[in-house]
């Protein structure tokens, strides 16, 4: 390594001849060499503390959650930039160590602090094998829009810091909401199986772990300023304390501004954000961290077309960007809002010899509002299922009101998660409890518009009352939901450790109840149980010290999504419902997994195979209200389905200063069953139909995927990287008869650091190219119907045909930013 000079790097490594537990609340890899700045050792060299969390290399890790753990002591000269990229991961940060015996991918410092600074934590995984990011705009700010092996956002199981931040109930992960990606410290994909002691009970797709930076040793801080077109800007400043005198505490503070205008059509986003970590450590591997997120945001959305629509307008089809008398679609009448704050407090104790014990309380609350613009009867409209009589208000043009439907949803989350482990000589046991209470408020309003545009009562603060003073209303939600959770795992480590036998059982008990207090809503309660058994078994074996084999079995399981899978949704245009409750069975899935991986000192590889068979399978959807900009989510019961595939990534260490990488995975996932719908018989009728759809490949899940990586990093001034996906065609419909085309998307990052300036630590200039084909492409289906066009079904009555809306992928984008330490 004489070629780098100064920076030095020697890292020796002394592995333990005991086992250590991974804590119940843990992400699946923890890591061995501290994100922040080192403390400084002798001579002035950096030396890492163990059992720091938060680090940029994935180690061992179970699928049980047992983790055998290295014992690293690493000592670096420079070899750490400000912005916390070492370059040392193979794949330029693409492809940590992973010794788990299950897929399992990541990204470290060294990929995420050379994208751009306004991604989230799915935008930074797109490369990853098996993970389609499907994004609405190029700052990956509209969303967290993916699959894996078929299963989209809602079917993942996502941890930060160990806690399961995402909505509990319709399991949308806002992971922009989370971090800044200038704190983020690494991301940890398992596709396929959740880990036994993860605390999610949605994650059939697999799990998404991600990690804060650790706080520095040394008081300081860290700058970025971005800015680029469509008026993108980003400000982020981060203050660390370091070491607060002789406590044993260090932490961090950290505050951004985000703001830009739409890439099509009127509008923006505008974005306040808050990242806080404080660590107390002390004793033998004891330590108390405290993290906390503050989220305020606001952006208008981007219209979705239909296939007609798109053929039409393209990328041009979006809200009017001025208000005439009547228009529903002025974009000032459309917004989401995202608003949370989190606080999540892991705990680890050792109690005794091979004892240990963790527990992680957390806290969630998210809220909105939501709002969309829509005309209404100004008298003669329904509330419920009753009929309303003049409502009284100004404005009213032919009869018909414009107002914005107002969404104020509120949601709450208390719970926490233990587990207690103990390791005797090879073997270890683990055992821990889940508890989660939410409560979910949702009480839709209307607010009139007056005639420039402007809600005239402050949306929908005081609302419009009908007849007898009750708020007009689609919907009045009140939702809870309890989660209890048992696990119990062994792990028996033979052969001079080199086989790893791991069995576990996990038992989760889900009960939910909810009520809809709208006129004639049926039913106005409904009450559901959920139980779910869920065995794991693992067996790896270490052919030498960097070669491993694995086989896994696992199971995994998920309620059925969103509220209003629970209760119908009215809207003053229709008489009736306008939703009606989905399917309310749990989805189960089996799945087995079998690999290969190669540790390398200079190449990372990983090969796997897998097959899941999948009952009750929910496809989630999303449709707008009939006459509305209101989109609501429904789950869809596809029934039965069956997904096999194979999977590999392959990643260098810095060679010559490069490192190359390339992941790609061949899907092969069908619907097991016909599908019913709604049909008309010879007497005009409304009846129930089925449509061949056994056989048919399932929606929204390409047969084939490819990612070609290229980072080349000197360690001193200049760095880079580009970065190719390819997505293959994808279906929007049960029957395969309307799709997403192929598509291929290619980034690019240059960078320089800059000389030394005076007060200042490592400071660089680094310009993201985002779409730089600037392709305009359809990235995803937004909605799922049975079949675009009307057929027979197998009982011979005529089907509607339906119309899939889909999701418009971003378009082309440059970013500067200037950071530094200091």
């Amino acid at each position: 390594m004489g070629r780098f000079g100064k920076y030095l790097l020697l890292t020796c490594s002394v592995l333990a001849t005991k086992c250590t537990v991974l804590p119940a609340v843990a992400a699946s890899s923890k890591t061995t060499a501290e994100t922040g700045p080192h403390p400084a050792g002798p001579h002035g060299q950096a030396v890492s503390r163990r059992g720091v969390p938060g680090t940029d290399r994935a180690t061992e890790g179970s699928v049980l959650g047992a983790n055998p753990q290295a014992e690293e002591i690493s000592v670096r000269a420079a070899g750490r930039h400000a912005d916390g990229t070492t370059n040392t991961t193979p794949g330029g940060g693409l492809m940590p160590r992973q010794t788990a015996p299950r897929s399992q991918s990541g990204v470290t410092r060294d990929f995420i602090a050379k994208q751009a600074p306004t991604g989230n934590i799915s935008s930074m995984i797109a490369n990853l094998p098996g993970v389609v990011y499907a994004n609405q705009s190029p700052l990956a700010t509209a969303g967290d829009n993916i699959t894996m092996r078929g299963m989209n956002q809602t079917q993942i199981g996502y941890l930060f810091e160990g806690a399961p931040l995402a909505d509990p109930i319709n399991y949308e992960p806002y992971t922009a909401m989370l971090i800044d990606t200038e704190n983020l410290g690494s991301v940890t994909v398992s596709q396929g199986s959740p880990d036994l002691n993860a605390p999610t009970f949605n994650a059939v797709g697999g799990q998404i772990s991600a990690t804060a930076l650790n706080p520095s040793h040394r008081s300081g801080g860290f700058i970025n300023l971005m800015g680029g077109n469509k008026s993108a800007n980003k400000e982020f400043i981060r203050l660390e304390t370091g070491d607060i005198g002789r406590s044993g505490i260090r932490g961090f503070v950290s505050f951004s501004h985000q703001s830009n205008n739409n890439w099509r059509g009127p509008g923006g986003l505008r974005r306040y954000h808050v990242d806080a970590k404080f660590v107390k450590e002390w004793g033998d591997d004891n330590s108390i961290t405290a993290i906390f997120g503050y989220n305020k945001q606001e952006q208008t959305p981007f219209r979705s077309p239909s296939a007609a629509q798109w053929k039409q307008w393209g990328e041009g089809l979006s809200y009017t960007d001025h208000y005439t008398p009547g228009d529903a679609n002025y974009y000032k009448l459309q917004l989401s809002n995202l608003n949370s704050q989190d606080v999540v407090v892991p705990m680890h104790f050792t109690l005794a010899r091979g004892l240990k014990l963790s527990v992680t309380p957390y806290f969630v609350h998210q809220f909105g509002p939501a709002v969309g613009g829509e005309n209404i009867p100004a008298s003669g409209g329904a509330f419920g299922t009753q009929t309303y009589g003049d409502l009284g208000q100004p404005y009213v043009t032919g009869g018909r009101i414009t107002t914005v439907a107002v969404d104020p949803w509120n949601q709450k989350v208390g719970a926490v998660n233990t587990s207690l482990n103990w390791t005797s000589g090879h073997n270890t046991l683990s055992g821990g409890y889940w508890y989660s209470y939410a409560m979910h408020e949702e009480h839709s309003t209307f607010a009139t518009v007056d005639p420039s545009g402007k809600p005239a009562n402050s949306y929908g603060k005081y609302g419009i009352r009908v007849d007898g003073g009750a708020l007009l209303s689609g919907y009045n939600l009140n939702f809870m939901q309890q989660i209890n959770a048992l696990y119990l795992a062994d792990t028996l480590k033979l052969l001079d450790d080199r086989l790893t036998l791991s069995a576990g059982f996990r038992a989760v008990m889900v009960s939910r109840q909810g009520t809809n207090d709208i006129p004639g809503a049926d039913p106005y309660k409904t009450v559901r149980n959920y139980f779910a058994p869920l065995p794991q078994l693992a067996v790896s074996y270490a052919i030498t010290s960097e070669d491993q084999i694995y086989i896994n079995g696992t199971t995994s399981f998920r309620a059925p999504g969103s509220v209003q899978a629970y209760s119908q949704i009215f809207d003053p245009n229709s008489v009736g419902a306008t939703s009606q409750p989905g399917s309310l069975k749990g989805e189960y899935g089996i799945g087995e997994e079998i690999g290969y991986r190669h540790n390398g000192a200079l190449v990372h590889l990983q090969l796997s195979a897998f097959n899941m068979n999948l009952t009750n399978h929910q496809v989630s959807s999303t449709a707008y209200i009939p006459g509305t900009n209101t989109l609501i989510s429904m789950p869809i019961n596809a029934g039965g389905e069956t997904i096999r595939g194979v999977q590999g990534e392959l990643g260098l260490k810095p060679w010559h200063h490069f490192s190359p990488y390339v992941s790609a995975q061949y899907l092969h996932a069908t619907t097991d069953n016909n599908l019913p719908v709604s049909a008309t018989n010879a007497a005009g009728q409304s009846v129930i139909d089925y449509l061949p759809t056994a056989g048919k490949t399932m929606v929204a899940t390409p047969h084939v995927t490819a990612s070609v990586g290229l980072a080349y990093d000197d360690n001193r001034r200049f760095f880079g990287n580009f970065s190719l996906r390819y997505i293959s065609a994808q279906w929007a419909t049960f029957m395969n008869d309307q799709r997403v085309p192929a598509y291929v998307l290619s980034d690019i990052t240059l960078g320089y650091r800059l000389p030394h300036v005076a007060h200042l630590k490592g400071p660089k200039i680094q310009l993201n190219l985002v779409n730089i084909g600037n392709n305009l492409y359809r990235s995803a289906p937004a909605s799922i119907v049975t079949s675009a066009r009307s057929r027979v079904g197998l009982f011979g009555n005529r089907t509607n045909a339906g119309s899939p809306i889909y999701l418009v992928g971003g378009n082309f984008a440059a970013l500067v930013s200037l950071s530094t330490g200091f």
